[in-house]
């Protein structure tokens, strides 16, 4: 018996919940996000495959999704039907009895200790569609980078092992931004240092790469490269650690005081989302999407945790402050970051 860590993740999951509710959509491209309407300002929440096939993707401008695939059927997002069917998929996983740890909507770790972890994965397959009428894919490894890595290579519907042994074979010649974590920012930094693979980055001198990213980042860059991490899975109830509101504008926002006023309403519709979660607010970010598509953020943290609306608003406020940039708006957003609950 050998003790496996196994990520399992839901195939196009807002996609299939959709489908699931619209039977006659099935095999067709669809794609989920804002009101539904491709002629608004707004970005994909998901495509399916079918739709994936021309390039549509999350984050993706709704109008250049119509654009690259004219023939989808756009739909708007339901939050509460995919929390509901998420709530059904892992309520489903802890009848099986294994160590679960969900993360999110349509994934969870589950431990297990088996000769046959493939065995493992089919059953669990087999039980969420049974229950849910879902499709999953499961990622096999030895920890948690390895299976979450693995279930890339398991989708669709499949199952994918990936361990010590086989890390290089698979992953060594991929570029690091292959690796969970690498956007495209490290990726370009990583390169200026001569570091342009997976096995690169593994062989890289730590002090190196520490140098470049710091004391806490530059090793764990290495230790991922090398397929190294936690294999500790853990059965305490997910919490989310933000909550957040944001808003597109169908027209680009010129006038600051305007956009004040709409930082401020989205920081109340976040206290209420803080006060339901009973959970105080550390820190609270400000997102502003200019147009025409540039994003950035800045965060105010509080001088202590609160789910005092009128803090919250006036630390929105100065989280806005801290943006030089005064061109036109076409979204924005505010997050509050919840303090951590205590071990």
């Amino acid at each position: 018996m050998t003790a496996w860590v196994l990520h399992v993740d839901l195939d196009q999951f807002i996609a299939a919940v959709e489908v699931l509710r619209r039977p006659e959509l099935r095999g067709r491209p669809v794609v989920v996000g804002g009101d539904g309407d491709p002629a608004k300002r707004g970005v994909v929440a998901t495509a399916s495959y079918e739709a994936r096939k021309f390039g549509v993707h999350s984050g993706l401008p709704m109008r250049t999704a119509a654009r690259r695939c004219p023939g989808a059927v756009f739909l708007p997002a339901d939050r509460d039907a995919y929390e509901a069917a998420s709530d059904r998929v892992m309520t489903a996983l802890r009848q099986l009895g294994y160590v679960t740890e969900v993360l999110g909507w349509d994934e969870a770790f589950v431990a297990a200790e088996t000769g046959d972890p493939e065995a493992v994965a089919r059953r669990i397959q087999q039980h969420i569609k049974t229950a849910t009428q879902l499709d999953c894919s499961v990622g096999i490894g030895e920890n948690r980078i390895q299976a979450k890595l693995a279930t890339n290579f398991a989708k669709p519907a499949g199952t994918f092992r990936l361990t010590g042994q086989t890390w290089f074979s698979v992953l060594g010649g991929q570029p690091t931004g292959a690796l969970l974590g690498i956007g495209a920012k490290t990726e370009h930094k990583l390169a200026e240092l001569g570091i342009g693979t997976v096995a690169d980055l593994a062989a890289a001198d730590i002090a190196a790469v520490a140098a470049r990213f710091g004391p806490t980042i530059g090793p764990w860059l290495v230790q991922t490269a090398r397929g190294l991490g936690s294999a500790e899975v853990t059965a305490e109830p997910w919490v989310p650690r933000s909550r957040s509101r944001e808003t597109t504008f169908q027209q680009n926002i010129e006038d600051w005081a305007q956009v004040r006023e709409e930082v401020l309403r989205l920081a109340g519709q976040v206290t209420r989302d803080v006060e339901a979660e009973q959970r105080p607010a550390r820190r609270i970010v400000v997102k502003v999407r200019h147009a025409p598509f540039f994003t950035s953020t800045h965060g105010q943290t509080l001088s202590e945790p609160t789910g005092d609306g009128s803090v919250i608003g006036q630390a929105a406020l100065a989280a806005l402050d801290k943006f030089t940039d005064r061109r036109p708006v076409r979204l924005l957003g505010v997050r509050a970051e919840f303090e951590e609950a205590e071990p």
